[in-house]
């Protein structure tokens, strides 16, 4: 039996047309700097269809939101998930609203635990693909300081100039 090399031409995995790897998602690069990440979930996200297809190209913005939870349910609050085509939409879609993230019932209430603690958030950290579906990477996160934030760039420019001074050799 002849073997065929995974490619794009051969296989399609997920969706018809979709690539299953994360690439037109919505990324929170300000999270990591802002907080110390202490623990991930990935969670579903509950959506439109046209928000979906926004995503899929990489609009919308996640900086600033959080997650909180009520009723037994944890929501994402904050997220900003323009139309995908302005003219199609209804016309009291509020591209601010409140969306309900899928997560396991364990889940949720170490989510709800944290929330309750001081000095602990939710934060989202990146919406992707994943095959059909959208899920979102959600962390419990803890604010870091001003000296943290200065430490954490002096460090990341070190490092850069490690690197710089390597590739010149």
């Amino acid at each position: 039996m002849e073997m065929v090399p995974e490619t794009s031409l051969f296989f399609k995995s997920g969706a018809e047309g979709y690539d299953s790897g994360m690439e037109g998602g919505i990324t929170n690069r300000k999270a990591r700097f802002n907080y110390d990440i202490l623990e991930t979930f990935t969670a579903g996200i509950a959506l439109f269809g046209h928000e979906v297809k926004a995503i899929r190209i990489g609009r919308g913005s996640i900086v600033g939101a959080h997650v909180i939870v009520r009723g037994g349910e944890a929501y994402i609050v904050g997220a900003d998930i323009p139309p995908y085509q302005s003219g199609n939409t209804p016309k009291e879609y509020d591209p601010k609203r409140t969306r309900r993230l899928l997560l396991t019932k364990k889940e949720i209430a170490l989510l709800a635990a944290a929330e309750a603690k001081k000095g602990l958030t939710v934060v989202p950290l990146q919406v992707y693909n994943k095959g059909k579906r959208i899920k979102v990477e959600v962390a419990i996160a803890r604010g870091r300081k001003e000296y943290d934030k200065r430490e954490a760039i002096k460090k990341r420019e070190t490092l850069r100039e490690v690197r710089r001074e390597a590739k010149e050799r």
